[in-house]
């Protein structure tokens, strides 16, 4: 039984924002203690919020409710994502060609990969219907594995450990890659890895962020014109 003062606390309506930003900054503060990529702040929070939640028996649905106001903040920083890039609009237009084949070859590289993968796993269709959508933002990828006859849900989880994955290792593959140019890096980040690998893509430099925020929005529409295609390869 939850105790009465813990209930009370869960009543208000700021509880799961509250909750969500301590969690939050208690893992950017452990972060850069460990000062190691697998420390991500973001892991860490999630972590945290999933022990609190399960130990205290804590109503995930008033958590989640509280999270509404975080929730609202997604679009306008969605939409803020234009501004370093108007500051770079030159860059964009002196490469316009470049960046946006670079973009729809990491979407084309992304289906073929999860393609791969079904034929290897033997995957049946709804299985792949819902991985296929796994490196755009999460509107975007849920809609669209619900068309394409998969699971929702399950593309959510896809999508955020998609994202993680870009933003624990994207500086580590770069590296690997030999990625130097500020441009590619940020294109590649954003197109694999979404809005998450943009977070750590801004960490390395405005220029890459702003690439990266780009290559969410234009990869999100290549992925919506070319995953049916794709999606009608698996019966």
């Amino acid at each position: 039984m939850t105790p009465s003062w813990l209930d009370a606390l869960q009543s208000s309506p700021f509880f799961g924002l509250c909750l969500s930003l301590f969690a939050y900054v208690l893992g950017l503060r452990i972060s850069k203690r460990l000062r190691t990529p697998a420390a991500n702040p973001m892991v860490i929070a999630i972590l945290l919020l999933i022990a609190v939640l399960y130990f205290f028996r804590l109503d995930f649905e008033r958590y989640k409710e509280g999270t509404r106001f975080l929730s609202a903040l997604m679009t306008p920083a969605t939409v803020a994502l234009a501004i370093p890039l108007y500051r770079h609009i030159a860059l964009l237009k002196r490469h316009a060609a470049a960046i946006m084949a670079g973009i729809l070859c990491g979407v084309l590289a992304n289906a073929l990969g999860v393609l791969g993968l079904a034929v290897l796993l033997d995957l049946s269709h709804w299985e792949f219907a819902t991985l296929l959508p796994k490196s755009v933002t999460g509107a975007v990828g849920m809609a669209l594995a619900e068309e394409l006859g998969g699971t929702s849900a399950l593309t959510m989880t896809a999508i955020i450990v998609t994202g993680l994955f870009g933003n624990i290792s994207a500086s580590r593959v770069c590296s690997l890659f030999r990625i130097e140019e500020p441009i590619a890096a940020g294109l590649a980040i954003g197109t694999a890895s979404h809005a998450l690998g943009t977070v750590r893509a801004f960490e390395l430099g405005e220029v890459q962020g702003a690439m990266s925020g780009l290559a969410i929005a234009v990869a999100g529409v290549a992925t919506v014109l070319i995953a049916p295609l794709f999606a009608a390869l698996i019966p």
